[in-house]
């Protein structure tokens, strides 16, 4: 059940360039609790950068920030996750030589006193990835050196939601998995949004988007061209928006949909 409420996370107007490389213009950005917005675009289009400057990596230029309908400001990476906002990345982040309890831990370990406090560590593992239905990690003290690629996209969603999120945000999650690993972790998204978080889903399959997205919305050379409920588009209007900027009624006026002021390099 997604909410059509004040949007949990609100961007307006976002600038963004890297000397004279312009790679966000205006753009708008609306993210609802309870709901899984895709995030497309080409190569280049600058969703990584988009991301970036929401975790607080990179600052803005211009623009506004609103959490549940509050201004707010997003200096680092600690200002996100004061607020709730977690990302997966595309690499994971994943230490082979530690276990999923060390792994979903690092960085905050939780002590007693001076020492690692295990027990209550590997209680929290085991019960986030419980309340998510994860069942294929036979145990929390596996290395994830063993698990296997969907395994291992499980373990770092968990290891975000762990820390109260209320934001996730997962950059090609099902990249390189094959079909049955791929639908494990479309399920678990689904229920990271069911569950009522809102989830951001950066993914160039198609097929992906369609299977668990609410709504679409699609980058084109750095502008914000199209935020539609998926029900309301087909695979080729999305494709259209991704390689043109427009598609039909959607997207930018038809005499910009050409328009051929792209910056070479800009990040994805």
């Amino acid at each position: 059940m997604t909410s059509e409420d004040t949007p949990l996370l609100e961007l307006r107007g976002l600038h963004k360039s890297f000397g004279p490389v312009q790679v966000l213009r205006d753009v708008d950005f609306a993210i609802n609790a309870g709901a899984v917005t895709a995030l497309v675009g080409d190569n280049g289009a600058g969703k990584s950068t988009l991301v970036k400057c929401i975790s607080g990596i990179y600052g803005h230029d211009s623009g506004e920030f609103l959490f549940d309908g509050r201004p707010v400001n997003i200096h680092g990476p600690r200002d996100a996750a004061a607020l709730g906002i977690e990302i997966v990345y595309q690499d994971l982040a994943l230490c082979d030589n530690l276990d999923i309890v060390q792994n979903m831990f690092l960085g905050r370990e939780r002590r007693v006193g001076l020492v690692l406090d295990d027990d209550t560590m590997e209680q929290l593992a085991a019960k986030t990835l419980s309340d998510l239905a994860v069942r294929t990690v036979k145990s929390v003290r596996q290395r994830v050196s063993s698990l296997s690629g969907g395994q291992r996209q499980t373990v770092a969603i968990a290891k975000a939601v762990l820390w109260n999120s209320r934001v996730v945000i997962l950059d090609e999650p099902t990249a390189a998995l094959g079909v049955a690993q791929t639908a494990q972790v479309l399920e678990l998204v689904r229920r990271l949004a069911d569950s009522g978080l809102a989830v951001v889903l950066i993914s160039h399959n198609m097929n992906d988007v369609f299977a668990v997205a609410d709504r679409i919305a699609a980058l084109y050379l750095g502008r914000m061209v199209a935020q539609v409920k998926a029900s309301e588009v087909t695979h080729a209007q999305v494709v259209e928006l991704i390689t043109a900027g427009r598609s039909g009624n959607l997207g930018l006026p038809p005499e910009n949909g050409s328009s051929s002021n792209a910056d070479n390099g800009v990040e994805s």
